[in-house]
């Protein structure tokens, strides 16, 4: 089959071409640029845990090197510190977390590091991979769709005609692609503006990022965010006012001053500015995510960042749900119900992220709002902002797709664990079929759905002991019959899961049903559900759905990735679009 084009080079492009390869499906990337990434210590990028495990996966080894890990989160209110939170640096961290000191887990620590080197390191990793092309100065003007492909045209020293599968286009606001589909993109312009320095000091709470609200010094602004990143660099973001006042050198150098004096009991430490801007953040959403063989992904589909939102790390969430669909469909072994729910999902939840955060805009910048529904309006108002910035509550917290068309049917062997249906799975230990024990994230992303044994005791056993005994030779059977490629795990506990609990897990980390024991005909029903099929539309066992099942547990390596020439289509019109800069 012909690979799959992916308009723009950012980092959600260069991910998404990464994760196909993972699974099997060769790409092409069409780069309007010279390839060169432009640093900017000042434009940097906020990823979640499960989101920086993802990148890590796909092998950008900058995620290490190059971007920090917070110890800690500091929320401070004029002189007041209402607000800690301690970070699991390690691998017991969980996505779904409260302050409770209790707790039996912290928080896993977000990571931040500069877009410029998030980038460098999926090209990196893309240079090592023989399935992804990387072209640049390749600017696209034509595409053109038709029952078996999609053929798109770029201009550039050496103009091409392209013919893929399909095309995701991650170009961006100002997408292209999007213009040339048609498709709308309303929204709100100029919701929050900063300004923002990276600069090289020390502050007084290494490796902590910190939120302070109102500081009690004067000309600083409403609002100051710190966050740390590798070598003693701060990016510092000050909330500017609505009516769009004009950040001079001079003015900028002043908050400097006065926020470091402030924050080190008077005196500006010795500090280094090494970038400078204005970020100017907007709310948009595009009507449509899915036009027959072409999509959108990332800056393209939505815009979003104000109130500690992170838009690149929604972005890549993006990559994260639409990499399996569009693999399974490219090797052909899923119905065409399956891309639809990319736009199903993925759309929703960034619809309710935006409206979270509009509802939340007038109580946090000075208007009624929410003050009528928070009790202790300054305490809601700062636990709101936590959540956008650490990534939970409705402006932050991982999304799950509970009415999802993709949806188990409902059984009486399903029961329920600690992590609702449509949910992304804690990340236990697992014993994989190669004895090892890994966690369960990095089984992830190779579309292949997961089944999960629930069976206490079995971590201080041999899986050799185990793998014939009990209800593994049945599971095993059970898992070989499904419509899906998928793999069997176990763990010796899961939170709130009964013991011998069997639980159905998506490519991209949600739960599809948990069913208690093994049950073969629930677990196929769950499975055709997942993967885009009514339960009487599955597949039935005869010549054709073996060779469609031998396709899906070891499809033939792909031809290389090259040009294809096609004749010349009629030329596309574009459709006009309002979109706004991002800087």
């Amino acid at each position: 089959m012909d690979p799959v084009i992916i308009v723009g080079a950012g980092p959600v492009g260069l991910a998404l071409s990464l994760a196909l390869a993972a699974q099997g499906v060769p790409s092409v990337v069409l780069d309007e640029t010279s390839g060169k990434e432009e640093p900017r210590p000042a434009r940097t990028v906020v990823l979640r845990a499960d989101m920086a495990a993802l990148v890590e996966r796909l092998g950008c080894a900058t995620v290490r090197d190059e971007g920090l890990r917070w110890v800690g989160w500091r929320g401070m209110r004029r002189r007041q510190q209402p607000r800690e939170v301690a970070f699991d640096l390690g691998l017991g961290g969980t996505e779904e977390w409260s302050e409770d000191p209790d707790s039996p887990a912290a928080p896993a620590a977000p990571l931040h590091i500069p877009q410029h080197a998030l980038a460098r390191g999926l090209r990196d990793a893309i240079a090592r991979e023989p399935l992804v092309r990387l072209v640049t100065d390749a600017r696209l003007d034509t595409v053109e769709q038709d029952r078996t492909g999609v053929t798109a045209h770029t201009r550039g020293p050496g103009g091409t005609w392209w013919r893929g599968s399909h095309l995701v286009g991650c170009d961006g606001a100002r997408s292209t692609v999007r213009k040339l589909l048609g498709v709308r993109f309303p929204g709100r312009t100029a919701v929050e503006r900063h300004a923002v320095a990276a600069l090289r000091t020390e502050l007084p709470w290494p490796g902590e990022s910190l939120l302070h609200r109102q500081p009690p010094w004067r000309g600083v602004g409403e609002e100051i965010t710190a966050r740390p990143l590798p070598d003693g660099v701060w990016r510092i973001d000050w909330l500017l006012p609505p009516r769009g006042e004009l950040v001079t050198p001079d003015a900028l150098v002043t908050r400097i001053r006065e926020t470091l004096a402030g924050w080190c009991e008077g005196t500006t430490p010795p500090y280094e500015l090494l970038d400078t801007g204005v970020h100017t953040l907007h709310h948009r959403l595009a009507r449509r995510w899915r036009v027959d063989r072409v999509l959108l992904a990332g800056d393209a589909a939505h815009l979003l960042g104000a109130v500690g939102t992170q838009g690149l790390d929604e972005g890549l969430r993006d990559v994260d749900n639409l990499a399996w669909k569009l693999a399974l469909t490219w090797h052909r072994s899923a119905p065409d119900a399956l891309l639809d729910s990319y736009q199903s999902e993925r759309r929703t939840a960034i619809a309710a992220r935006l409206r979270a955060a509009d509802q939340a805009l007038p109580a946090l910048r000075g208007g009624g709002g929410l003050r009528t529904y928070l009790p202790g309006v300054m305490r809601g108002h700062d636990a709101l902002l936590t959540d956008g910035h650490l990534g939970r509550g409705p402006l932050g917290a991982s999304p799950a797709y509970p009415h999802s068309p993709l949806a188990a049917p409902f059984s009486e062997g399903m029961v329920p664990v600690g992590t609702p249906l449509g949910a992304p799975v804690e990340d236990v230990r697992v014993t994989a079929p190669d004895d090892t024990t890994v966690r369960l994230r990095d089984r992830l992303g190779q579309a292949r759905f997961l089944v999960l044994l629930v069976a206490p005791g079995s971590g201080v056993w041999e899986r050799r002991h185990w793998r014939t005994a009990g209800l593994m030779p049945r599971l095993e059977e059970a898992a070989e019959a499904l419509p899906v490629a998928s793999e069997v795990l176990v763990t010796d506990a899961y939170p709130g899961a009964p013991a011998h609990a069997v639980l159905l897990v998506r490519p991209d980390g949600h739960l599809v049903a948990a069913f208690a024991g093994v049950r073969p005909e629930e677990l196929h029903a769950a499975a055709e559900a997942a993967r885009g099929s009514a339960p009487e539309e599955a597949l039935e066992e005869g010549p054709e759905g073996r060779q469609e099942k031998a396709g899906r547990s070891g499809a033939a390596s792909p031809e290389p990735v090259v040009p294809v020439e096609v004749p010349a289509p009629a030329e596309a019109s574009l459709g006009h679009d309002r979109t706004v800069d991002v800087h």
